[in-house]
């Protein structure tokens, strides 16, 4: 029986794009115009018009719905329901529709003879596990299977890499910072990496639709109609006839794309203006005007590029490579400034920048690369002490898998009558993080427990799932008092498993130990949970006051209990005189 392909589907927030791998070598299937396929559905009655023929209906950029236009479907995943002129409409279905689209597009290509029914999907890095959840079943309605979900920028890293001499790229890279942004039509995203032998690991990730190029060809048409209203003379109350915006908004588009390679370009639209002499509408942009133009947008989203970088504790001068992708990465501002931050040999821009993404999970899905956790999640044990919940390096579960265990814990301080079970991650990716070492709080789980028993007496479970929507889910029990709480975490990071791995787990653990992570310093006046759980029964984790309580003898002199427990206990008892606590400011004795 033949081997199925697996394709490579970028789901992007204004286009898509199905790859595969034939050869040795990324297959796209554009549009017939060369470009991938807009991310765009328009319901007219019973009719649905999908891609480009529903992108030229758009009178206005942004994504969501306009009309009986939607575009970019996926912001949707999540909600049960919205409403398209008037009619209630599911966001699953509305994203199937999309997808099916683009799926029927890849299969009537000449280029393609196999059927589409297994794919590797990227999804931006702000992506939560509900929407995963939902993107999984529009792609099942649609008739396909998702193997697996990548990060996009993680994916056009990896496009990169096996674009080039893979084995060179993975040698001249190791341990370097790699800084990958993804800057599409309608959102930034960008990802902080490291290669560390045979894996690619994220240790920061980011992402925004505030400046996407929906965004820059709105503020471009906007900008030019006013001038154009300013240089004719034409009032506010000069009406433009039907469709001319959606028709100046595609020039509009057109004309920033061009402009990467041009130095000006003519905009002229047809019957534009209604009840004047002439009504078309005739502007000539100068690539120096464009930019001058989309400067405060070009700020802002360089200023998110700085953020990652400073939030992660690195500086410019750290970064061995950034890597551009995404149409707006072609924009001449975009690349000068990019050489002027990095160096023009630190700097690389694909010339497949729209299509690398997709290209990157078709080579994801030929090599049988797997998504593997970048940081260990950990539970947060009584005298701040950490276990590991789901190793760094576990390998994340494919369609249909679950990665399950349950852990038996006590309780080692009941008097508030909560106990308290804080999941984690440490700073710095790898599976041998010091206990020293900062930590991101991920959630905290609480469940009753009785305030009278005795440190140890009150047992607790807590069970974790892993599963292949990338979300952690994790249930606490306490055994007596029969209580329990749930949470779910959807934020994870993680990193791709790299192929013709020699499997040297001990030598690629150590690689991973050996990355520094500069951390800030908690702001002034945080506060933290206590947890209260361990793993085993160890009379130090019990706080040196409530021990006393039941166990005086512990603290003969003679067994020489631990200083910490002996200033704990001193620290809160009340004063002998005059029954105050110890610290109290009115304690004078």
């Amino acid at each position: 029986m033949a081997k199925l392909n697996v394709f490579g589907f970028d789901f992007g927030t204004t286009n898509s794009l199905i790859s595969v791998i034939r050869g040795n070598r990324a297959i796209c299937f554009l549009d017939e115009e060369d470009r991938p396929i807009p991310s765009v559905v328009c319901y007219e009655g019973a009719q649905k018009i999908l891609g480009r023929n529903a992108k030229d209906r758009l009178a206005k950029s942004g994504l969501g719905v306009q009309g009986n236009i939607v575009q970019s479907p996926k912001m949707y995943l999540g909600r049960d329901s919205v409403f398209v002129e008037g009619v209630e409409r599911t966001p699953v279905d509305m994203v199937s529709d999309v997808v099916q689209h683009v799926r029927q597009q890849a299969t009537n290509s000449e280029r393609n003879s196999e059927e589409i029914s297994a794919v590797v999907v990227t999804i931006p890095v702000g992506m939560k596990g509900y929407q995963r959840r939902a993107l999984r079943d529009a792609f099942k309605i649609s008739g396909m299977n998702i193997r697996q979900f990548v990060h996009e920028p993680l994916a056009a890293l990896y496009g990169l890499f096996r674009s080039r001499r893979f084995p060179e790229m993975r040698r001249r890279y190791n341990g370097k910072l790699i800084l990958v942004f993804d800057w599409g039509g309608g959102t930034l995203d960008l990802t902080l990496c490291r290669v560390i032998d045979d894996m690619i690991v994220q240790l920061k990730n980011d992402g925004t639709d505030e400046v996407g190029g929906d965004v820059f060809d709105e503020t471009i048409m906007n900008r030019l109609l006013q001038i154009t209203r300013q240089t004719r003379s034409l009032s506010e109350s000069v009406e433009v006839f039907p469709g001319a915006k959606s028709r100046l908004l595609h020039h509009c588009e057109r004309a920033k794309i061009d402009l990467s390679t041009r130095s000006q370009v003519a905009i002229y639209v047809d019957s534009f203006f209604s009840g004047v002499k002439e009504e078309e509408f005739d502007y000539v942009l100068h690539q120096r005007d464009l930019e001058q133009l989309v400067k405060p947008l070009l700020d802002k989203g360089f200023e998110r590029i700085r953020r990652v970088l400073s939030d992660a504790g690195y500086s410019m001068d750290e970064v061995a490579l950034c890597v551009a992708t995404g149409g707006m990465s072609n924009m001449p501002a975009i690349k000068q400034r990019l050489h002027e931050w990095f160096g023009p040999e630190r700097v690389e821009i694909p010339d497949s920048t729209a299509t690398l993404i997709s290209e990157g999970a078709a080579w994801i899905a030929a090599d049988s690369v797997r998504l593997i956790l970048a940081k260990n999640i950990e539970l947060e044990l009584a005298r701040n002490s950490f276990l590991p919940v789901v190793k760094a390096g576990t390998l994340m579960p494919n369609e249909h898998e679950e990665n399950t265990q349950t852990l038996n814990l006590y309780c080692t301080d009941p008097r508030d009558g909560v106990a308290k079970l804080q999941l984690c991650a440490p700073k710095r990716p790898g599976k041998s993080v010091l206990t020293s070492e900062p930590r991101d709080i991920l959630d905290v789980v609480t469940v009753k427990v009785d305030s009278k028993a005795q440190a140890f007496k009150e047992r607790l479970e807590l069970d974790t799932k892993l599963d292949d929507d990338l979300i952690l889910k994790a249930h606490a029990r306490s055994l007596n008092h029969k209580d329990e709480d749930y949470c779910e975490i959807h934020d994870l990071e993680f990193g791709l498993k790299l192929p013709h791995s020699t499997n040297r787990t001990d030598k690629t653990d150590t690689s991973c130990d050996n990355v520094n992570t500069r951390v800030a310093n908690p702001p002034s006046g945080s506060i933290s949970v206590r947890p209260n759980v361990a793993e085993d029964v160890d009379q130090f984790l019990v706080p040196g006051e409530y021990l006393y309580q039941y166990n005086p003898g512990y603290f003969d002199a003679r067994r020489n209990p631990p200083e910490l427990q002996r200033y704990e206990r001193l620290y809160y008892e009340p004063c002998s005189i005059c029954g105050k606590a110890s610290n109290d400011p009115a304690c004078k004795c």
